[in-house]
């Protein structure tokens, strides 16, 4: 069994992973901000710690991390135009993340990120937008940069649709959806398997089953 580390433990695509974790013999350990979520989190198979992503320190971090044994950036600012906590959450929690996990130990790291966000935005966007985009992207830059065993998930218009099983995973891809049910999927795929270290892929929903698709991937 190894111990699971979420950051962003409440998110729509975290509440998703847990029970798929849960049932693959694993244990996940959801970090939320509000202890409100504990008792729905533990009923999905969670054990629950609390950890305030923009007010906890790199240490913090760390101490949440401990006997973890890999990590997965699930969280984000939320979709309601607040420019500020792209910065403080999408980029500012994955910069904690990313030196939390080095000062505990844990090597594996795997984030949720967003398609097409290495692409020049126009100058007609929200400034909103703009903030998520370059939250993510530096987010993305610096866990590439670090000496982690990441891997770096990228997926297109998310959806609450009925999970599939067939995806395209590719290091560049057509814009599309896919299911969130689909992408925890993916991540749980992708976290005990060594092929797919050093790794970034966009998600978008396809043909060819998850096992398959990883498996072409990393060829």
């Amino acid at each position: 069994m190894t111990r699971i580390a979420i950051v962003g433990g409440h998110g729509k695509i975290a509440r998703l992973l847990i029970p798929v974790l849960a049932e693959a013999g694993h244990q996940p350990v959801a970090l939320v901000r509000n202890p409100d979520h504990t008792a729905e989190l533990e009923d999905l198979g969670a054990e629950v710690a609390l950890l305030d992503i923009e007010k906890s320190g790199e240490d913090d971090f760390a101490k949440a991390f401990d006997g973890a044994g890999a990590i997965v950036f699930a969280a984000g600012g939320g979709a309601d135009g607040n420019v500020e906590r792209k910065k403080t959450v999408d980029l500012g929690g994955s910069l904690k993340s990313i030196a939390g996990a080095g000062t505990a130990g844990v090597r594996r790291f795997v984030q949720i990120s967003a398609m097409g966000v290495d692409e020049p935005v126009g100058d007609d966007v929200e400034d909103a937008w703009r903030a998520y985009v370059d939250a993510k992207r530096d987010a993305d830059i610096a866990l590439r940069d670090s000496d982690l065993d990441w891997t770096i998930i990228r997926p297109g218009a998310l959806t609450d649709d009925a999970p599939t099983g067939r995806i395209q995973l590719a290091e560049r891809a057509e814009r599309s959806q896919v299911p969130r049910a689909d992408v925890a999927a993916v991540i749980a795929a992708v976290l005990d398997d060594p092929r797919t270290h050093g790794k970034q892929w966009e998600l978008v929903s396809g043909d060819t089953p998850i096992a398959d698709a990883i498996t072409a991937a990393v060829r």
